[in-house]
């Protein structure tokens, strides 16, 4: 019996290597790409369920392999349907994820890592600490389990899926484009790239690099201020990556892509929500193709931050519409139970609502 400990997770292999190891085993070759098929396609997570197997291969991949299956730990539903989930990473790590339900559209909210270390000020993951980064499979697991809960509740497919729960996707760089990869593939869940997002807090050197690798997803940027002394204040991130080394990235990204990017920004009350915030974010706006996602803000106990008032907020947008911006204002989902945007922190329920 191979111990636990030695045995390698079987989806960290490409189905190359996958090929050579079923190879060195005495199987055909054919096999690999039937398992990667029950991997990808079928997300399936327990050798004895590859039905098309034979019971031999079957013994072989458990002996020499293992799936490190991301599980559903808890479920909250929220008063408007939307659902949290923690879930539980093999090595006991918990991790949050988010469906959200809308009548045009299923959406999946993934984490990229185990906490996070860019510090936000305004946000309840950035006062957490990044344990570590996520591997491919357990991204693409939660794709996979969010999906199962809208068919579930909803009987709906998952539509869409944006990288904005916790962690920053460029900051795991690698394990964000393969799970893409995997979810994209058609011998994966042949998900259309155009309906991934991706959100960055702005890694400049890491958003050239998506330009050289000419990704078909869609790149969203938590802005949040349009100067640099107040983006200085509530992200820390911006003293190593200002605003003129943003749009020079943004600008080459969107010279190799193609891909108009969208802000992100929340409108704080009596900190970023003056007429005079908005015109720098007009400015700012003229870099390249964008549009704008005027965001709710969603307070959090760690921090003093206010939401700006309905009518404040409307004005705001009104003035970037009247400067030909596209903007939309998105209202927060899932605040009842720390779901919405800046609010996953792993603060679980006694018992789940779901």
């Amino acid at each position: 019996m191979v111990a636990v400990e030695s045995k390698l997770d079987i989806r960290r292999l490409t189905l190359d290597q996958l090929r050579d190891r079923l190879v060195a085993m005495g199987e055909q070759p054919f096999r690999a790409k039937q398992v990667y098929e029950w991997l990808w396609q079928k997300s399936c997570t327990d050798f004895d369920d590859m039905s098309n197997l034979s019971k031999s291969l079957r013994e072989k991949l458990k002996q020499a392999f293992v799936i490190h299956a991301v599980g559903v730990r808890q479920a909250q539903r929220s008063a408007d349907n939307t659902i949290k989930s923690s879930f539980v990473l093999h090595d006991g790590n918990i991790i949050e994820g988010v469906l959200i339900p809308a009548p045009d559209r299923m959406t999946a909210c993934v984490s990229s890592q185990v906490g996070c270390s860019l510090t936000c000020k305004f946000c309840a993951t950035g006062y957490m600490d990044r344990k570590r980064n996520l591997y491919a499979d357990e991204i693409y697991d939660q794709v996979a389990l969010i999906s199962k809960q809208a068919q579930a509740y909803y009987e709906q497919p998952l539509t869409n899926i944006v990288y904005m729960g916790m962690g920053e996707p460029l900051l795991n760089y690698a394990n964000v484009l393969a799970s893409i990869e995997r979810i994209t593939a058609p011998d994966g869940l042949n998900m259309a790239a155009k309906r991934i997002t991706v959100s960055t807090a702005g890694i400049a050197k890491m958003i050239k690099k998506l330009g050289d690798d000419q990704v078909r997803f869609n790149l969203a940027l938590s802005l949040h201020a349009a100067t640099d002394h107040k983006r200085d204040e509530i992200m820390p991130i911006n003293e190593q990556n200002s605003l003129k080394a943003l749009a020079e990235a943004l600008k080459y990204y969107y010279a190799k892509t193609k891909n108009p990017v969208t802000y992100e920004y929340i409108v704080f009350d009596g900190f970023n929500d003056d007429l005079s915030d908005a015109r720098e974010l007009v400015a700012f706006c003229k870099h390249l193709p964008c549009k704008v996602n005027i965001i709710e803000y969603n307070p959090i106990a760690f921090a003093d931050f206010e939401n700006a008032a309905e009518d404040k907020i409307d004005r705001f947008a009104d003035f970037l519409r009247q400067k030909g911006i596209i903007t939309n204002i998105r209202r927060s989902r899932g605040k009842d139970i720390d779901a919405a945007c800046g609010q996953l922190a792993i603060k679980e329920k006694s018992s789940p609502v779901v």
